[in-house]
């Protein structure tokens, strides 16, 4: 197995760097070309969702992509996730997201949110009278059920806490492959790391660098005083430093960047080398959570602190 792959559990080797595809203006032009881009860089990992909006831009670029024999499809990986309208029924929501990317199956097929929405609820901020009970027994039945028909070659969840894996786990009878989170050099997730260690689920980390460029994120993480010297006595970017530890748990990454510059940057970062010394500096910073999901936030007027019960403990 290449350097630069992990190996599931369940035996599918998925590229640890990934392209995220979120992007709040959302076009579609810009999406395809920063694709395109990333293939000739080498990326193979491109992460989607149906709320992203992404699914026929990352499609598209990537069956062009095949049509000029420039990839093959089997070289590829393909990440998308289950929206909270669609936990009714993750067959149908599956099968709308393969319509949407024009394609026969996913490498991946991740559950959002630990949420589940009315099904006509369609934004990714919802309104209060659009959530209903978390039914997690039938929503995980269902994405076994995509799997057994061949419509993704694995399945995993996104934004579950330790508790929810525990809860997950009484009752699957196929244990996810992925855990995707946020994770970065201030929110390090050691706890929920070491859960997931235990049952062989991968963690992947979004927002690896803080969410710079994002409405909700932060530049904290690459403007840290310790990650910008780390950076310069190893004659890196503080991406690649931020970058580099993730990697370093075991963790894959998903960068987001459309830019030609910093995604070169970004991938290159599976070439960085730090030592003991740099990751215990690392591992002294203090803790900050940039994200609490699309639901809530910590203003106190937030109509969404009521569901505050939804999350029952930290990520």
């Amino acid at each position: 197995m290449k350097n630069d792959q992990v190996r599931l559990n369940c035996g599918v080797t998925m590229p640890l760097i990934g392209l995220g595809t979120y992007s709040y203006q959302n076009d579609r032009k810009t999406t395809e070309s920063a694709i395109h881009m990333a293939l000739k860089m080498g990326y193979r990992h491109f992460d989607t969702a149906k709320i992203y909006g992404s699914e026929p831009a990352v499609g598209n670029a990537l069956k062009e992509a095949i049509s000029d024999r420039r990839v093959e499809r089997e070289d590829l990986f393909v990440t998308s996730k289950l929206w909270g309208s669609d936990h009714h029924d993750p067959v149908s929501g599956l099968k709308q997201t393969l319509r949407n990317l024009s394609m026969e199956y996913l490498d991946l097929y991740l559950v959002h949110w630990p949420v589940t929405l009315k099904p006509w609820a369609r934004f990714a901020v919802p309104n209060e009278d659009e959530f209903e009970k978390l039914d997690l027994e039938s929503t995980w039945a269902g994405m076994q059920k995509c799997l057994e028909l061949g419509l993704c070659r694995s399945i995993g969840v996104s934004n579950f806490s330790s508790k929810k894996i525990h809860t997950l786990l009484d009752f699957a009878s196929v244990t996810p492959a992925v855990n995707q989170v946020e994770m970065h050099p201030m929110w390090r997730q050691a706890k929920l790391r070491e859960v997931c260690g235990d049952h062989k689920i991968h963690v992947s980390a979004y927002s690896p660098l803080g969410g710079p460029g994002n409405s909700w994120g932060s530049t904290a993480v690459i403007d840290h005083p310790t990650i910008q010297s780390i950076a310069k006595e190893r004659k890196a970017t503080p991406p690649q430093v931020a970058l580099r530890w993730g990697l370093s748990k075991g963790s894959s990454v998903i960068v987001k960047s459309f830019n030609e510059i910093r995604l070169r940057e970004n991938f290159v970062a599976l070439d960085l080398k730090l030592d003991d010394h740099d990751f215990l500096q690392i591992d002294k910073l203090e803790q900050w959570k940039i994200m609490r999901g699309d639901f809530l936030c910590n203003d106190t007027t937030s109509p969404y602190k009521s569901i505050q019960d939804l999350w029952d403990d930290e990520i």
